[in-house]
């Protein structure tokens, strides 16, 4: 059902994400019996029949289960409801009461029916945009997730391939992949989804691409190899063929800067991260191998250049002369 409010009130983002919005997370909504040998039967008839399976029987064909919606008026008085906590919620928002603003998202969420997919995940984003003026990042990467998956139900985010991992096809060379794809079994019931939200693709597009943005954030703030790497995918998807043609100048702008800039900062979380694990690695190997007068000094590690393999050296004194 579509709105007829701004969704994309308030404005909520610093310098990195300039046109950021806001938008929040909603708790929802036998066999046949075996032939008997007749009387006249020969022994080499019930012989056969004896060995001849049972007869297959026939079960129910599983029906897929469909949302069940309010009738009309009942789910107009919920969403009113809904919007009129989410209006106080954006006053609190442009007050700078975040924390509330947050509990007044909650109770509009609590209102809004839980298939209205589009209206959900508004109201999540709004909350990821509070937890963002909060620098609560966990919270603000969990509620653009949720908003994220709601939105799903009506058009999906793009799969973006790693250019690392495209396929190559004979001699190296990459494969072919201007082919026609079946469509997905899950299309008819998105377009339905999208149908009677009342609202477009362009719309959802836009929504998605503000909590990518709010999560990409939050994910990079959280640091850490996991996380930077998190915010890495968000930007590839928000520069792909599909997202890109919805980023406004500034937004676009804003993430290929961004990105530029988590490069340096996730190679050194990884290095950071490798050696970390690489010295309680070796600490292990200590405690296994100094009963034996023996520690990790004493195995060397050489890597060949050309099959990038690695082969272990035994040292006996890798210390001496």
């Amino acid at each position: 059902m579509a709105n007829n409010e701004d969704d994309d009130y308030p404005s909520s983002d610093d310098q990195s994400f300039k046109s950021f919005t806001e938008d929040q997370d909603h708790p929802q909504a036998s066999h046949s019996p075996t032939p008997q040998q007749q009387p006249n039967s020969s022994a080499q008839n019930h012989d056969r029949l004896a060995d001849s399976p049972p007869p297959p029987v026939d079960e129910p064909t599983p029906t897929k289960a469909k949302t069940e919606r309010f009738p009309p008026e009942e789910e107009k008085q919920l969403l009113s409801q809904s919007n009129t906590e989410k209006s106080a919620a954006n006053q609190l928002f442009g007050k700078g009461s975040f924390e509330n603003a947050i509990q007044s998202y909650d109770r509009a969420l609590a209102s809004c029916p839980n298939y209205l997919d589009y209206e959900i995940a508004v109201l999540r984003s709004n909350i990821s945009a509070c937890h963002v003026k909060l620098s609560e990042w966990k919270e603000a990467v969990e509620a653009a997730t949720k908003g994220l998956d709601c939105l799903e139900r009506l058009e999906p985010l793009p799969v973006v391939r790693d250019k690392k991992t495209e396929r190559t096809g004979k001699d190296g060379e990459k494969a072919n992949d201007d082919v026609v794809e079946e469509v997905d079994e899950g299309l008819e019931e998105r377009m339905e989804n999208l149908r009677l939200s009342g609202h477009t693709i362009a719309e959802v597009r836009k929504l998605q691409i503000k909590m990518l943005m709010r999560r990409a954030k939050g994910k990079t703030e959280q640091g850490g190899w996991a996380s930077l790497q998190g915010a890495e995918e968000d930007f590839k998807i928000l520069l792909s063929p599909t997202m890109a043609p919805a980023l406004s100048l500034t937004d676009k702008r804003s993430v290929m800067e961004s990105a530029r800039a988590l490069a340096p900062k996730l190679n050194e979380a990884k290095d950071k991260e490798m050696a970390e694990m690489m010295g309680k690695l070796k600490g292990l190997g200590n405690s296994i191998l100094k009963p034996f007068g023996l520690s990790t000094s004493n195995f060397q590690f050489q890597q060949d250049p050309k099959s990038g393999g690695y082969s272990m050296n035994f040292n006996q004194n890798p210390g001496g002369g």
